[in-house]
């Protein structure tokens, strides 16, 4: 009986991710070292439910990496030069650390960077972590369950700090009651801690103490009153600290910032390549108060041209280690909210010494390239410097000019958009993916209330801006990677495959909207994507595709490790351009910089523990811009119940359908209760069947919807199916 019953435990198939999958065919490879498997055999027995295509690629990656060979049938074999540390970071661990996405129930799922699957996590075993969370979990290594389960061992990282909320006084202690009840928790404070609050105050408190479990009280102490704060404001912040990022910076920092001596000595000249009297612009949106790039330009005594991408030099100013260093790491991203910006760095530095302002000299750390006249790069060259930009660009000047062909330094921005275009068909031509996927924006009153709301168009001004930002990105990755072996440890901005199981499912689904995605490798899996953006511009039926598309990708992050950006074509691309926004790029600053001459490596390990933390905080930071723009949607929604509007169904959970407004793009679900129907979603959830009358609910369908209800505490819309939408057919 109990033989039987572990083979059925052993025989359930999950999907796992591909560092799982690695793991699997090595260990299957270590326990079989005198034996050849293909990839079919290797599929069959580590009895996962991946396809073959994901495992040849994990089979790939080990390859790439010396732990088994190929031999000349094509199969492969265990590497009998593999020692115990090559092998180690591919071995899991019964320990994980992931980020608690807490259910309203107490139970929770842990999302992990290296498994397909969340982790269950029961109510009993959360302990006192809440939504947010950076926790330490222990997965039992033998379990009966199809899912994995585990439990919280220790909270690594809190995502909560301080609660925004309503002060309630009582004769013992007093109890801020949070504005968000969902996502903060209550927070007790003693006496002394209240002043100078009063009964009834907006406040914003600080956590000082956790409960040893759940059941034990949090406490903390008044930061601040609140008192004028509206509807608006207490959202936008509290946006920020569900998700960890401070409101304001500590005094101790700004202190620092300010003490900052911000003059240019003839010391720091003499160390510097001058480009003051080289004409130098920027290009940036209308309303930008830091500016981080600028652009050089002219011609060379050769006949070149030579175009320097400047970057303010962020690292003259903020010293490794310093206090201010040390909050820029934490905080490791600039925050953008609707109608609001949370900069990594304080003003002092953003705004004033490191903005690369007009009419000032500017210290710069420069990636520099000459062009021959078939727009061939010839040479380029790295190094710091000093600007002194002669002209303010705003994306919309720039365009007027490029357009019109009229205006100051007309001929230098054709002259550099010509080459930009050069560029970009350069990269496209080896198989760089263009997903052209619509960004909101919103116009504002005078209240940051949303009175309109449209599609940001991006033009040649923005897109020469960029096509030299990822030259600059790309030639100093190329520059660390291969500049002394054994290799200078640098962080990277990579890029994997795309998750090969989720391409066939949404090949399939295309195909039924008469489109053929190619997934015979990699660069034709690019090309056909690209081809579906050329496509989604003609037909709008096949826009929809393109998010869906987005959703079979890898993501991006930043590691130590460089396996190239698969969405760009690059081998090497790292961050470099975006230093008063991006640590990471204060970081490759101080390598690029350190081995300009000679060679120096820093220790990779802490350099890789570092980048775990900048991805974190920028998928923290996306969060936070993501739930401001849903804000802004409901709120834009709010006196708009009861008009019909059309949509597009745009995502499927087993619960219901999730409805895209055309024009908001505002997004709300439909339950199948309410849809008078019984309805079975298939398992690509790309697709739900009604069980009566054989219906089909797929993505991308067009329909006529009413709103019912917007509520902005939630932020959730509700809406009623009126009908299929065949007036928007393509």
């Amino acid at each position: 009986m109990g033989n039987k019953k572990s083979n059925r435990r052993s025989t359930t198939k999950v999907k796992i991710g591909n560092k799982q999958l690695q793991f699997f065919i090595l260990k299957l490879m270590s326990r079989n070292q005198d034996k050849h498997f293909n990839i079919s055999q290797i599929l069959g027995k580590i009895k996962v439910k991946n396809s073959i295509d994901s495992v040849a690629h994990a089979v790939e990656m080990l390859k790439g990496r010396g732990l088994i060979l190929s031999a000349k049938d094509g199969s492969v074999y265990w590497n009998p030069n593999n020692s115990a540390t090559e092998t180690q970071d591919v071995m899991p661990s019964s320990v994980y650390t992931g980020k608690v996405d807490m259910t309203r129930s107490g139970a929770a799922y842990i999302i992990l960077e290296d498994m397909e699957q969340d982790v269950y996590i029961p109510a009993r075993q959360t302990g006192t972590a809440m939504h947010g969370d950076i926790v330490k979990i222990e997965i039992p290594r033998k379990s009966g369950r199809r899912k994995p389960e585990g439990k919280i061992i220790s909270v690594v990282k809190r995502a909560i700090t301080h609660v925004i909320g309503t002060l309630k006084i009582y004769k013992q202690y007093a109890i801020v009651h949070p504005i968000l009840e969902g996502k903060f928790p209550e927070v007790f404070i003693h006496p002394k801690d209240i002043e100078p609050a009063k009964d009834g105050q907006y406040v914003l408190a600080e956590i000082t103490e956790w409960g040893m479990s759940q059941n034990k009280d949090i406490w903390g102490k008044v930061e601040k009153v609140l008192h004028k704060m509206n509807q608006n404001d207490v959202a936008m912040q509290s946006i920020l600290l569900s998700n960890g990022f401070p409101l304001e910076f500590p005094d101790h920092v700004l202190k620092q910032a300010e003490a900052i001596d911000g003059t240019i000595t003839p010391e720091i000249i003499s160390q510097r390549r001058d480009f003051r009297e080289i004409l130098t612009f920027t290009i940036d949106p209308a309303t930008a108060k830091d500016f981080d790039d600028a652009i050089s330009y002219r011609v060379l005594e050769n006949g070149n041209t030579e175009v320097g991408v400047h970057i303010a030099d962020v690292t003259q100013y903020l010293k490794e280690n310093s206090a201010l260093d040390k909050e820029a790491y934490e905080r490791s991203t600039s925050v953008y909210l609707v109608d609001r910006v949370i900069p990594m760095l304080p003003e002092r530095l953003s705004n004033d010494l490191c903005s690369l302002n007009p009419n000032e000299d500017k210290c710069t750390f420069s990636a520099v390239f000459e062009f021959d006249e078939k727009y061939k790069i010839v040479s380029e060259w790295f190094g710091r410097t000093l600007i002194h930009s002669a002209r303010r660009f705003s994306y919309e000047e720039a365009q007027e000019r490029l357009e019109s062909g009229e205006g100051d330094l007309v001929d230098e921005l054709r002259k550099i958009n010509a080459i930009a275009h050069k560029l970009r068909k350069d990269r496209m031509k080896k198989g760089s993916i263009n997903f052209d996927s619509d960004e909101v924006q919103f116009e504002l009153d005078e209240n940051n209330k949303p009175i309109g709301v449209y599609v940001k168009e991006r033009k040649d001004a923005h897109l020469l801006v960029e096509d030299f930002m990822l030259l600059a990105n790309k030639a100093v990755a190329t520059f660390l990677f291969k500049k002394a072996k054994p290799e200078v440890p640098a962080v990277y901005r990579t890029h994997d495959l795309p998750d090969l199981d989720r391409l066939a499912d949404f090949s399939a689904f295309a195909k039924e909207l008469g489109y053929n995605i190619k997934l015979d490798n990699p660069d034709k899996i690019a090309q056909s994507l690209n081809q579906l953006t050329e496509a989604s511009r003609e037909d709008e039926s096949l826009k929809m595709l393109l998010p869906l598309a987005i959703r079979t990708m890898a993501k991006a992050e930043y590691t130590t490790e460089n396996i190239g950006h698969y969405g760009l074509a690059f081998d090497y691309y790292t961050h470099f351009t975006s230093p008063i926004r991006r640590y990471s790029d204060v970081l490759v600053h101080r390598i690029l910089f350190e081995n300009l001459e000679g060679i120096m490596r820093r220790d990779k390990d802490l350099l890789e523990a570092k980048c775990k933390h900048i991805s974190r905080q920028e998928r923290k930071a996306m969060d936070c811009e993501r739930e401001s723009i849903k804000y802004k949607q409901v709120e834009y929604m709010v006196d708009k119940v009861g008009q019909i509007f059309h949509g597009v169904i745009s995502g499927m959970i087993e619960k219901g359908i999730f409805v895209e407004v055309v024009e908001s793009k505002a997004e709300g679900m439909i339950p199948f209760s309410r849809l008078g129907d019984s309805f079975v979603m298939e398992t690509t959830r790309l697709k739900a069947v009604s069980k009566r009358t054989g219906e089909e609910l797929k993505m991308g369908s067009k329909v006529l919807i009413r709103l019912d209800d917007a509520d902005l505490d939630s932020r959730l819309l509700e809406f009623t199916l009126m009908e299929m939408d065949k007036s928007q057919e393509g």
